[in-house]
């Protein structure tokens, strides 16, 4: 229930993840991995501080984006990969709206791709967030853009001869200012990658690593089972050295622009070697770097906030523009306007 609370000069309502579940019937395969963020956002959405009445989820198509009918905030169920584009007319027209995308690796990546980069490039105030299962879970079972090559699925018998898009890799390069990975099985990194995302003027996008245990089981299997996920995963955290392994006794070193294993165990490399992470780095090359990790064999998969910088978005410069062509040229008349210019008369 709501109760007013003071933070610092700003009062906000007191929620719980009740306060952010709708009365609809989830409707997903049990156990799928989108339960679980679900869940985390469900309760995190508390603690990002927004009213819910000015929450917005909006969807394309697939599995993923069935989300809005479960969260009791206003939502807008789209058409397949349109969802950026969507969220980029809401947020232009009410500022004032917290505007979340949810959306699967088919819908964004595929015919998505475009309205993806653009909201990118601008850095439109949206939260992205990306259940990438590495299929098409909705229509049973077909390659995606970011299915592994040599893949076989119903549409690729043979094994897919496509190279996989890597979606962190992509909003590097489309230049979002918050870039983030997650897995469905570690409910609590999720909710702090939920978290900071919210809290980031600008576009925030987060990859999760999700299961289908229909078309896909186990896709992640080496990232999330706990016999192999500590030698596997690095988590990385702000001004912290890259180390992981079950003991904790391996480091990531940069060679030049050559990231590299270490044993911190045998004498040789100390910590005083080990890659500082530096998430608001100005200069992407480091953070590239870090977003093939999962494209060569021997490095671990990096978890955690990739890159985060801060810059103008689009829609604070978008009406800003607006106040200042009033300021100097006054409110326009569009009846004015539309009886301007060259006109003629059809009879």
């Amino acid at each position: 229930m709501k109760e007013e609370v003071n933070v610092g000069k700003v009062e906000h309502p007191k929620y719980t993840s009740k306060d952010f579940t709708s009365s609809q019937d989830v409707r997903w395969c049990p156990g799928c991995g989108d339960y679980s963020i679900l869940a985390q956002v469900q309760r995190t959405s508390p603690e990002i501080l927004v009213e819910k009445e000015n929450v917005v989820w909006v969807s394309g198509i697939g599995c993923s984006s069935r989300f809005p009918y479960y969260m009791n905030t206003f939502g807008f169920h789209g058409i397949h990969g349109r969802a950026p584009a969507i969220a980029t007319g809401v947020k232009l027209n009410n500022p004032k709206l917290s505007v979340w995308v949810a959306t699967g690796d088919g819908d964004l990546l595929s015919i998505g791709g475009n309205h993806f980069i653009h909201a990118c490039r601008r850095n439109v105030d949206l939260k992205i967030i990306l259940f990438n299962n590495r299929i098409y879970g909705l229509t049973k079972g077909q390659y995606s853009p970011t299915s592994e090559k040599g893949k076989k699925t119903k549409s690729t018998p043979f094994g897919s001869v496509d190279f996989p898009f890597n979606p962190v890799g992509l909003a590097l390069g489309a230049e979002a200012t918050f870039v983030a990975r997650s897995l469905d099985r570690d409910p609590k990194h999720l909710q702090e990658m939920i978290k900071k995302a919210g809290e980031h003027k600008g576009t925030a996008f987060i990859e999760v690593f999700q299961n289908c245990n229909i078309f896909n089981d186990g896709a992640f299997s080496l990232f999330t089972d706990k016999e192999t996920k500590a030698d596997n995963v690095v988590v990385l955290e702000h001004n912290k050295p890259m180390i992981f392994g079950a003991n904790n006794d391996k480091g990531i070193r940069l060679n030049g622009l050559e990231p590299e294993v270490i044993d911190l165990s045998n004498g040789k490399y100390s910590i005083n070697d080990v890659w500082v992470h530096n998430e608001t780095d100005e200069n992407p090359a480091r953070a590239f770097i870090l977003s093939q990790f999962s494209e060569r064999e021997g490095l671990p998969l990096p978890i955690g906030v990739i890159r985060r910088i801060s810059k103008p978005t689009y829609d604070q410069d978008f009406h800003e523009q607006i106040e200042d062509v009033k300021k100097q040229k006054g409110t326009g008349d569009l009846k004015k306007l539309l009886f301007s210019g060259n006109m003629w008369e059809v009879n």
